[in-house]
């Protein structure tokens, strides 16, 4: 299915490249740079090329690249792909170029495991844990001096059992199962505060650690909220489909148990609103004022808040006064950045000044678009709620957990 994997940095940089069924020239790469140089930010994930299907993954700092010479199904290859990048990040904590340089001998062990002549073979981290040893000081230090390697000589337990994303044996002296539910709300508010666009990306992210076998039942207060779902493959679909409970043996550990998208705008509740006066007369200097404060919220705290707003070209420099937080202005880019913190509710976080602009320019376009980060802890602003978790398969009773966090995705206040 895949023949050769190429991992290009951001300077369009083939630094890394895997080989499987034959080698494929590293001048196929071409063609993806060329859709990234004339769209950097809207690179097509398939490309076609005269002899192979470029089938490409943006994460990061890294961009993959996998070149398949027969048709194939274009998600299962990006599935894949951003399956090796996850396992970089567990194995690594992170995936940048200089972190894969420094372990090139794991990554090319990692990536004959995860795939056999051209197809997935193991991709669930626990297994792959069992077949090659994360990287430390010591066992590096260990292998230099015997010249063993991280892989292991037995297949992992995994592997011989009819649920091969779990490693048999497990034990734990606290039997622990927690759940993040996280949820993005990408928007566009137009300048009169009114809702262009809004859907919420959100997914369930778990560290299990239960001892045995566990099979364990999830289930949700209004289920009905999904448009759309993506499920680990421990997910029993057809009991979703009938009841809509997520069943489930878990993989042990860290895992990302669904993805699920909701679009429908009466749902989606703006967590926060920005008041805005932003105006540049010809031959004058400009006035800007920005207030944001919290809407929808059911009383938590709106965290980590940051607005990046481009200015206008003819825009010199800005002189402005924040009661809360800090601002820069980057005059090559154009870019103001007001890092605000938390919002108190009290007083709420202003910014306002003066804004110099070129002399004599008369065109003038002063319509920018504020950019908005911010979290919340302890609220999913789609109203989903997890009603209960229930065991089965094991008599000890665990420690469970929710976590609800809201976050910006792509989120915009237009002025």
């Amino acid at each position: 299915m895949i023949h050769s994997l190429f991992i290009v940095n951001s300077g369009g940089e083939v630094f890394l490249e895997k080989h499987w069924r034959s080698v494929v020239s590293r001048s196929v790469c071409e063609y993806f740079l060329d859709a990234q140089r004339s769209a950097p930010y809207d690179v097509p994930p398939v490309i076609a090329t005269p002899h192979y299907y470029l089938i490409t993954v943006q994460r990061d700092t890294v961009s993959l690249v996998a070149a398949c010479k027969q048709e194939v199904p274009p998600l299962f290859v990006i599935e894949f792909l951003h399956r090796v990048v996850d396992t970089f990040q567990d194995y690594f904590g992170d995936c940048s170029e200089s972190v894969i340089k420094d372990n090139y001998v794991v990554v090319y062990e990692l990536l004959d495991e995860m795939l056999d002549n051209g197809f997935p073979l193991a991709t669930e981290s626990n297994i792959l844990k069992e077949l090659i040893k994360p990287p430390n000081i010591l066992r590096t230090i260990a292998n230099t001096v015997t010249g063993k390697s991280n892989v292991s000589t037995t297949l992992p337990s995994g592997q011989l059992s009819a649920v091969r994303w779990r490693r048999s044996g497990v034990r734990y002296t606290n039997n622990e199962a927690y759940f993040d539910v996280i949820e993005e709300v990408d928007a566009i508010i137009d300048k009169s505060g009114s809702t262009v666009f809004a859907e919420i990306q959100g997914y369930i992210d778990c560290c299990i650690k239960l001892s045995g076998m566990p099979d364990l039942t999830l289930s949700f207060m209004n289920p009905r909220l999904f448009d759309d779902v993506s499920f680990h493959p421990c997910v029993r679909y057809k009991r979703w489909e009938a009841e809509r409970l997520l069943s489930f043996i878990p993989p042990d550990g860290n895992f990302r148990l669904m993805s699920y998208h909701i679009s429908s705008q009466s749902v989606v509740a703006i967590p926060i609103y920005i008041r805005h006066n932003f105006s540049i007369k010809t031959g004058e200097q400009g006035r800007l004022d920005l207030t944001i404060g919290p809407r929808n919220t059911l009383g938590r705290i709106v965290d980590k808040v940051k607005l990046e707003l481009t200015m206008p070209r003819c825009v010199l420099n800005c002189l402005l006064t924040p009661n809360q937080g800090k601002y820069t202005f980057d005059s090559v880019t154009k870019t103001l950045s007001w890092d605000v913190g938390r919002i108190d509710v009290s007083k709420l976080p202003n910014i306002r000044g003066s804004v110099s602009i070129t002399p004599g320019t008369t065109n003038i376009d002063a319509n920018p678009s504020v950019n908005v980060q911010f979290q919340i802890s302890q609220l999913a602003v789609s109203g989903l709620k997890v009603n209960r978790l229930d065991m089965y398969g094991e008599k000890y009773k665990p420690f469970k957990g929710v976590k609800y966090l809201t976050k910006a995705g792509k989120f915009q206040v237009r002025m």
